[in-house]
Parts: C-alpha cells; sequence; structure tokens
C-alpha cells in the first residue's frame, strides 16, 4: 500500500468514527432495557408464588439426575454432633422395625424458621414497602419481615417459631436478620442457643427463579457459620391451599407413639 493510500483508508477511518459513536450510544440504552426488562429485581420482585424446581410430588424419570442437596450438615460442635448422629440412628432403626419416632410434625407443632423456606410445599410472598410476609402451606406457617426498622435486643426478642425479623433491600438483594428462635425450632435437628442469628440474601436470579441464601450463626454451637441455599420456581395459577393439623391420627398421646386410627 502506498503512502497515499495509507492516507486515504486512515481519513475514512476516521470519518466513520462518529458514525460508529453515535450508533453505539444509541444501542446502549436499547441493550440496558433490555437486561432490565430479562426480569425485575429489587422492591415487588419476590411477590407471588414459589415451588421447588423439584417437586418432590414428581416422579423422576428412570436415570435422571437425583435433585441437589440444598443443605448440608450443620457444623456442630461436641458433644452435639455426636448426639445428633445418635438420634438419627435410632429414628432410621425404629423405622426400619417398624415403629416410627414421634417428632415436632406428628405432633401437629410446626417446623418454623429457617425450615419453613424450604419449598416441599408450594410458599407465598406478600411484599409492602413496609413489610413482607412469607406463608409455607405446611401448616400455614406465616413469617413477618419488617422493613427498614432496628432489630430488637436478642434478651429482648421473646422466643417463637418464626423468629424477629427485619429487612432491606440492597443492590437488588433483600437482606434479612432473624433472631428468637424458640428452642424446640431445629434446623435439620440441629440444637441451638438463644443466641442464634440467622441472616438472609433473597434474590431473583432469572425470569421465574429466585433464591435464598441463608447463613446460621452460632458460635456457641457451630464450629463456624452454617450457610445453604434454597432455589424456588415460579407458579402461576396457583392457590395456597389450607393446611390445618386438626384432627391428627398419627399420634397417641398416652403413649407417646405413632397409630394408625381407622375409626374416623
Amino acid at each position: 500500500m502506498t503512502r497515499i493510500s495509507r492516507s486515504l483508508a486512515a481519513a475514512l477511518a476516521c470519518a466513520a468514527l462518529p458514525a460508529l459513536a453515535f450508533a453505539a450510544e444509541k444501542a446502549a440504552p436499547k441493550a440496558a432495557k433490555a437486561a432490565k426488562a430479562a426480569y425485575p429485581t429489587g422492591p415487588g420482585s419476590l411477590a407471588g408464588m414459589w415451588q421447588s424446581p423439584y417437586p418432590p410430588d414428581q416422579l423422576r424419570q428412570p436415570g435422571d439426575k437425583p435433585p441437589p442437596v440444598e443443605v448440608g450438615p450443620p457444623p456442630l460442635k461436641e458433644p452435639w454432633k455426636g448426639e445428633l448422629a445418635a438420634q438419627r440412628k435410632a429414628a432410621a432403626d425404629a423405622l426400619a422395625a417398624g415403629k416410627p419416632q414421634v417428632n415436632n410434625g406428628v405432633r401437629c407443632i410446626p417446623g418454623g424458621f429457617p425450615g419453613m423456606m424450604g419449598p416441599v410445599f408450594p410458599l407465598e410472598v406478600l411484599e409492602t414497602p413496609q413489610q413482607i410476609n412469607i406463608t409455607n402451606e405446611a401448616y400455614n406457617q406465616t413469617r413477618r419481615i419488617y422493613m427498614n426498622e432496628k432489630q430488637v435486643a436478642i434478651d429482648d426478642a421473646e422466643p417463637v417459631f418464626f423468629g424477629h425479623s427485619v429487612g432491606h433491600w440492597q443492590n437488588g438483594v433483600l437482606l434479612v436478620n432473624t433472631i428468637g428462635m424458640k428452642e424446640q425450632v431445629r434446623m435439620s435437628g440441629a440444637p441451638h442457643s438463644p443466641n442464634m442469628r440467622v441472616d438472609e440474601r433473597m434474590r431473583r436470579t432469572g425470569p421465574d427463579t429466585m433464591e435464598d441464601q441463608i447463613t446460621i450463626t452460632d458460635p456457641e454451637y457451630l464450629t463456624g457459620p452454617w450457610t445453604f441455599t434454597y432455589h424456588y420456581q415460579k407458579m402461576t395459577g396457583y392457590k395456597l391451599g389450607e393446611f390445618i393439623c386438626e384432627n391428627n391420627r398419627d399420634y397417641d398421646p398416652k403413649t407417646d407413639s405413632q397409630k394408625l386410627d381407622l375409626s374416623h
């Protein structure tokens, strides 16, 4: 290429730069708008009905991979780690012998938080600027997250099944802190102290998906933070049913054991 040809090519390239810059500037808002419209984030984005991406009532086809394990083992200290292992073995042995042990579910006692966030049953999320309510269809368990409020002192938090939750939005993520769970509320059977704290990061991850990353902190019982993530799939056209444990035929309070009553 001659010096004249190179000069001409450079001049043409320079002349094209403003047009290219204008086209890029014009396309940028469209691309940003398209990305923003892909799925909602921030306030109002969690409202609706949600279920597990791996519904337990759907049979897997032969050869299908099992669903991932969302909750790992609790990092308990001793002696609680050994005690929980012994309890689980005793429960498994009793079930194998045809004499299943009584648990809170058999006694009509709800699982409480954070276990209620597990989407074995559908969940409904209702949002307002001041409060977010989350209801699990199982036992109609409802927790209330009070937005932009100061958390109560842990000594003033009366132990309840679903704890005392406060939350706020940060960069499209709902951050929630919960304290004050009853001693009998045990995530995966793990005991806890009155000082246990639970922190959540709830966010939309796609047009029809959401996740809740949960971290449990309890230095008295745990060797370190216990973190796991629940995943959810959007449901359409579904309304929560009523789930009330008013006629539990499996529990015999006289013997504190399970039975089957066919007289009703």
